[in-house]
């Protein structure tokens, strides 16, 4: 073979090279993104022990790549800093001592300048590993960078849910960013779409990405049943309200009611009542509420609430899972920069991906069969299978190439910081 030139395998191995080099860099350079429209006071708010401030979210994902790629797999990496493996590990104790959550916002250092540095340390170890390393080692480490991407992109979902908190509770309510303002067209009218039910395949393929908690596929015997065509909107919730729904204790779950009683709630997240009409905290800052959007911001005790008033239930999530199953992700998600739900337009099954993840009536457990990674990728998501529940769909500020039918996320039945709202079901 003539000098210079490569075989079909290098080639391909060359190829897979700049895909994942490529592939890396936007969604870092996305993370960055993100942050322009934050002045250098807003990186180190947090408002409740929940959320964190951005300059941690940063920080955080450089640390997985660090950790998790860089230390074992590039030979001579030098760490950026001794203290940092501690500082922004979350919550993997088996790498560590995490420094606690509810102080991130006390760390005025390391500056926003030096965690910028922080991340182009890491960007430059990572692209010389992506150049480097061994071809029959490449197919592991673009696993590990796979996983690695797909964490960041929950951590930018998660910094815009943070930084909203972060905004509504100053009495300033500053927007985030310019937001178009709507087209206010109605939703379209809700309908049900029947599902005949019968023994269904649920879960993640063995092969492309997914979350380990997405695994194994396995079947489940459902009833029949039928889904609400859209998502609940601001219009239908503010009637639960206004019909005492928070003053209510027999449409609540023993732990709802608690939940609603100790903390007063009376409207969902981010609701106020403004001169008899209902204004809410978006990302463009304090707007009136328009009543055609899906509702959002609610817990699942909420969403539960809602649902029993209405006569109906949430649906489980192999309902929900076979309904999007064969459908195309698409919708209001994070790439259409709206970062706000939208209306339902259309006819038939709608909003199944984006505006708001939909609360299921399943706790997040795992799947028969699942078997928890071994090492520190064992904390990824195994150990949350207790007390929390699952949603489903992903949300406006959720990047399309982030999720799938089979995507499981999970929160605490209490938290309605992210994105959230609901879906009516019927049936047995």
């Amino acid at each position: 073979m003539p000098p210079g030139e490569q075989t079909d395998a290098e080639a391909r191995l060359t190829l897979s090279r700049e895909r994942w080099l490529a592939r890396y860099e936007e969604v870092r350079h996305e993370s960055e993104h993100l942050c322009r429209p934050l002045a250098i006071e807003d990186y180190v708010v947090q408002s409740v022990p929940e959320v964190s401030p951005p300059k941690w979210h940063l920080a955080h994902t450089s640390w997985f790549f660090e950790t998790l790629l860089l230390e074992p797999f590039l030979q001579g990496y030098r760490i950026f800093h001794p203290q940092f493996g501690d500082l922004f590990n979350s919550y993997y104790r088996t790498l560590g001592e995490p420094f606690p959550r509810p102080r991130r916002g006390v760390l005025s250092r390391p500056t926003v300048a030096e965690v910028y540095r922080y991340r182009s340390h890491v960007d430059a170890a990572v692209a010389e590993l992506i150049e480097s390393v061994d071809s029959g080692d490449l197919a592991y480490v673009a696993e590990r960078l796979e996983l690695g991407l797909h964490h960041e992109q929950q951590h930018q979902e998660l910094l815009l849910m943070d930084v909203k908190h972060n905004f509504a509770i100053n009495p300033l309510r500053p927007a985030y960013h310019e937001a178009p303002e709507p087209a206010a067209p109605e939703a379209a009218p809700l309908a049900w779409v029947d599902f005949p039910g019968g023994v269904v395949t649920i879960g993640a393929a063995s092969e492309g990405f997914a979350y380990d908690n997405e695994r194994p596929r396995h079947e489940v015997a459902l009833a029949p049943y039928r889904l609400a065509s859209r998502l609940v909107t601001n219009d239908e919730f503010a009637a639960f309200v206004e019909d005492g729904g928070y003053r209510r204790p027999e449409l609540w779950l023993a732990d709802g009611w608690t939940t609603v009683t100790e903390n007063a709630w009376q409207a969902p997240l981010y609701w106020e009542r403004r001169d008899g009409t209902w204004w809410h905290m978006t990302l463009g800052g304090m707007r009136a509420m328009d009543p055609h959007e899906p509702v959002c911001h609610v817990s699942y005790y909420e969403a539960d609430a809602f649902a029993t008033w209405s006569g109906k239930r949430l649906p489980g999530e192999a309902e929900w899972e076979q309904a999007a199953a064969g459908l195309r992700v698409a919708g209001n998600l994070y790439d259409t920069g709206w970062l706000h739900p939208r209306p339902a337009k259309g006819e038939g099954l709608a909003q199944m991906f984006g505006d708001v993840w939909e609360w299921t009536a399943n706790s997040y457990e795992p799947y028969p069969g699942y078997r928890r990674a071994a090492g520190p990728l064992g904390e990824y998501n195994g150990k949350f299978m207790s007390n929390q529940r699952v949603l489903r769909g992903g949300a406006c500020v959720t990047p399309a190439s982030h999720l799938r039918a089979t995507y499981r996320n999970f929160f605490y039945p209490h938290d309605r910081w992210q994105f959230a709202g609901l879906r009516l079901a019927d049936g047995p």
